[in-house]
């Protein structure tokens, strides 16, 4: 019994040791309160990163691709905490509505089909596009090429025949469609909607009887096509051209010139201004900043050995745009 005692003893005291040692050592001082006179640093927002910027260009082949590719290069050199990259898309009409949806920031656009997207007509129908000019990159002439053993000598003989006309939603294929219909033979002919890659294996293999390229020369495709293939160009008459034009302001004459792809003398064509495009709600002072890279005297030597027709991009050319120049770019161009 005395042990049972002891032990209940033991350990009551323990108990008590334990109890009053949780309560000995100082107490700790309370934070003291921040003095109102000094101010707090707040803490440094995180690095964003770089910003990543999509240019929409073209088909392999054409002009858009190489260029885009190039002008990408450009912008991620000389634009502090910028990155862009190019993809090939279906180009004018798909890149207007990559650009209007915020899909990619930068697009390239035929003249016409920037214009009808701006005011929603035409394949753009009741959704006109938020889309501004970020600057005019080059004129470019419509080709129009048969084999050279061929019967078909003028529009006029395209009657029953297959054409390529273009990409589905490429500004070739709005092109072609406003010169074969102001030509009255539209429904004359079967259309074929051929990337520019399909367009040439078509060619080759005898698929097509003609074939509708819009870009500045000369094209690669063209060039390919060539080694496999005699070709002869078809001139536009001047009557259609002043037909075509008088209803589409934006379209101006122009020629493939003779000593371009091997041709002996000038053959009359239809030109159209391309223009890269942006959202209208670009920031003004990155709007700046693209157009002053892509504008710089290194960046325009390199695209020039990208392709020959950078050798025309000029300030001057820049601001002629059929729709609204955005604010950041006109602001670069008024200052230089």
């Amino acid at each position: 019994m005395r042990r049972r005692w002891m032990f209940f003893l033991v350990v009551l005291l323990v108990f008590s040791l334990a109890v009053g040692m949780s309560g000995c050592g100082p107490e700790a001082d309370p934070a003291p309160d921040p003095d109102p006179d000094v101010a707090v640093e707040p803490d440094p927002e995180p690095d964003p990163g770089p910003l990543f910027i999509v240019i929409a260009t073209g088909s392999p082949g054409g002009t858009y691709f190489p260029l885009g590719a190039g002008i990408a290069r450009a912008i991620s050199m000389r634009v502090e905490g910028v990155i862009a990259q190019s993809e090939s898309t279906a180009a004018s009409v798909a890149n207007s509505r990559f650009v209007g949806g915020k899909e990619s920031e930068m697009g390239m656009a035929m003249a016409n089909v920037a214009f009808s997207a701006y005011v929603g007509e035409g394949p753009f129908e009741g959704e006109k596009q938020d889309i501004v000019a970020l600057f005019s990159m080059y004129p470019a002439v419509q080709h129009l090429f048969v084999c050279a053993d061929s019967d078909i000598y003028s529009i006029a003989d395209l009657v029953g025949k297959d054409i390529s006309v273009g990409a589905p939603g490429s500004g070739n294929e709005v092109t072609a469609e406003i010169i074969l219909k102001a030509a009255g033979i539209w429904e004359d002919v079967t259309a074929k909607n051929y990337s520019q890659p399909e367009a040439a294996d078509a060619f080759r293999d005898g698929l097509v009887d003609a074939v509708f390229f819009n870009f500045a020369f000369p094209g690669a495709v063209v060039e390919e096509i060539r080694v496999a293939r005699d070709i002869r160009f078809i001139p536009l008459e001047e009557d259609l051209l002043n037909k075509i034009i008088a209803d589409y302001p934006y379209f101006t004459k122009g020629v493939l010139p003779a000593g371009v792809y091997g041709l002996e003398e000038d053959v009359s064509a239809l030109t159209v201004g391309n223009l890269m495009l942006v959202h209208r709600d670009m920031d003004d002072d990155l709007a700046y900043s693209l157009v002053a890279a892509i504008f710089n005297e290194d960046s325009l030597r390199e695209l020039a050995g990208i392709h020959p027709i950078a050798e025309v991009m000029s300030k001057e050319i820049a601001v002629e745009v059929p729709i609204t120049l955005h604010p950041g770019a006109a602001r670069f161009f008024r200052e230089n």
